[in-house]
């Protein structure tokens, strides 16, 4: 799983979902505990050593290096979605750029962001790494599998690492067609009966 992880953030960073040393990956474990990359790691050249192993309380049970200082907010995810088996955090710009105008990503301007998504909402503003925001973007994880943090970034979470990549591939693309939308003249979004026609798709 440790081999997973690495594939996974070095397909985000190279697709330039996690510059430099931002962002977190985890996941659980075929013991229920959870594997998280360690503070101050890069996505770019992760290594073995650069993920931790901790139990769903955060303490550590394999490895030398302290582990991600947002684990807090991994683990609540954990806790209130046993149905998430895979998170990953990052700062990726286009979508980072909803975060910062305090934006959430609910204009639904192509089919495929209202069948998977329909909206993305945003959290109130909390110091990173803080239980307060660990607390606040758990909870809107009650009936979503994406949530935006104000003037930070966006988290995902879904059934493996592969998943949660996808999902936070197609909302970059979505981010980057409506802010290119935006200069060309203005994103135009489906009406109410196109949006419906789409949800029936879900059934």
């Amino acid at each position: 799983m440790k081999k997973e992880i690495i594939y996974w953030a070095k397909r985000a960073y190279n697709k330039d979902l996690s510059p430099a040393t931002s962002g977190n990956i985890s996941c659980v474990d075929i013991d229920n505990k959870v594997l998280i990359t360690s503070s101050g790691s890069s996505f770019a050249d992760l290594e073995e050593d650069d993920i931790v192993k901790v139990d769903k309380e955060g303490n550590i049970i394999e490895g030398i290096k302290k582990p991600s200082s947002e684990k807090n907010m991994h683990l609540l995810i954990y806790k209130k979605r046993p149905d998430i088996k895979a998170i990953i955090h990052c700062h990726c710009p286009y979508i980072t750029a909803f975060a910062v105008s305090n934006k959430e990503i609910n204009e639904v301007i192509m089919p495929e962001f209202g069948l998977y998504f329909g909206s993305i909402p945003i959290s109130k503003y909390f110091l990173p790494s803080s239980y307060e925001l660990a607390q606040n973007v758990s909870d809107l994880f009650k009936n979503k599998n994406a949530v935006l943090m104000k003037n930070h970034g966006i988290i995902v979470g879904s059934k493996s690492l592969k998943e949660a990549f996808y999902m936070l591939e197609s909302i970059n693309a979505y981010s980057k067609t409506y802010i290119f939308s935006k200069i060309i003249s203005s994103p135009k979004s489906l009406n109410k009966k196109q949006i419906k026609e789409i949800e029936k798709l879900k059934n």
